[in-house]
């Protein structure tokens, strides 16, 4: 807030949560720059802020923006890539481990003052180590997710429409194997893929019953990637070991089914909450923004058509 204050006059939404669009569509009149959070900006809000010259989102993932809607007044859309790949890996090695060694079932095990003495059958759950990790999708924040893998000597699978260069397999001690031979080896299966037409539901009732019954399934991409309904199916009947989830499809509502099923970690969308990260983050956007409305382009420009001639 500080950094735009300094170069821009400015006005901001005091609640922390998103406006809704047509509240965001009347603030954005007179608006010229627009910094955003999860808000979402619809081809209504673009047409009513007609002296808009620039979105920037603090996110990687920009599908609560109309692109095609600025793209066509020739508004820059930036994001901030580079930025909460790291930490989004942290959370989704923290839900693998979590899922895997019961961490969530044992906390709750202990509050609710069952534990009255070591039993050897308690809590068996299914390491980690030189089990192998599957990563639907291999950009940033899939790889930052296997280099994790690899401190827990874990092969490294990977699927994705187009191959990494060999000099990256190397550096991972990556395989890249089809999508069928990723669901069936992996035993740990964690998606990275963004939210397109082409990824919905891209793990529904067939990709499930092709995995393991052993395997686990993570999601930190977006909710829309899983049918939420076949994998709580898939649970029930155990044909996977279990699931940690930081999207859903419907957010924040969550299928009932996932709420009641004990080998399913939930978070609530927090893939990049660290203070650190989410500073970065807006202190990225905020970069992002001076540069537009000052007449420069910054790396993050996820329209960059909007400079063609």
């Amino acid at each position: 807030m500080e950094l735009l204050a300094a170069h821009f006059e400015i006005a901001f939404h005091p609640q922390d949560s998103p406006m809704p669009p047509e509240q965001l569509a009347e603030a954005c009149s007179d608006v010229e720059g627009l910094l955003v959070v999860g808000s979402r900006i619809t081809a209504e809000v673009v047409a009513h802020a007609a002296r808009l010259q620039a979105v920037s989102t603090a996110s990687v993932g920009y599908d609560n923006i109309d692109i095609a809607a600025c793209t066509l007044r020739h508004i820059p859309v930036t994001n901030t890539v580079g930025v909460l790949e790291e930490t989004t890996a942290d959370l989704a090695f923290a839900l693998l481990l979590s899922v895997a060694r019961r961490v969530v079932e044992g906390d709750r095990f202990i509050r609710e003052g069952h534990w009255r003495e070591w039993q050897y059958g308690l809590l068996h759950a299914a390491d980690i180590h030189h089990k192998t990790l599957g990563l639907y999708g291999f950009g940033r924040i899939g790889q930052a997710v296997a280099r994790r893998g690899r401190g827990f000597s874990m092969p490294i699978l990977y699927y994705t429409r187009h191959r990494v260069a060999e000099s990256v397999e190397r550096e991972f001690e990556a395989r890249y194997v089809d999508r069928e031979t990723l669901l069936a080896e992996s035993d740990f299966l964690s998606l990275h893929v963004p939210k397109t037409p082409e990824t919905q539901h891209a793990i529904g009732a067939r990709e499930l019953a092709e995995m393991k019954p052993s395997a686990f399934l993570i999601n930190t991409a977006r909710g829309s990637v899983v049918d939420e309904e076949a994998l709580v199916q898939a649970l029930q009947a155990k044909k996977i070991a279990g699931a940690g989830l930081d999207v859903f499809e419907q957010e924040p509502k969550v299928h009932p089914g996932l709420v009641t099923l004990p080998n399913v970690v939930l978070m609530p969308h927090v893939g990049s909450a660290t203070s650190e990260t989410r500073l970065a983050m807006a202190m990225r956007a905020a970069e992002n923004l001076i540069a537009l409305l000052g007449g420069r382009r910054p790396r993050d420009v996820v329209n960059p058509e909007v400079y063609s001639p």
